[in-house]
């Protein structure tokens, strides 16, 4: 059973999500060969104030 963690910020719709989870299933199912119904994806979100690239939040940018 593959699990995949996706990490983004906050802020796509539920559609964005659905047709991301859609493709990153199709793609593990496909490279492993696993189920598609065993593939397990997981999306956390964070907040633009809980991530920082160069030194800059990215609530900030």
């Amino acid at each position: 059973m593959p699990y995949v963690t996706v990490k983004m910020l906050e802020g796509r719709t539920d559609e964005q999500k659905k047709a991301l989870v859609e493709k990153v299933t199709a793609a593990v199912s496909e490279t492993v060969g696993a189920p598609t119904a065993n593939v397990h994806v997981i999306i956390e979100e964070m907040k633009k104030s809980h991530l920082a690239v160069g030194g800059k939040l990215k609530s900030e940018q």
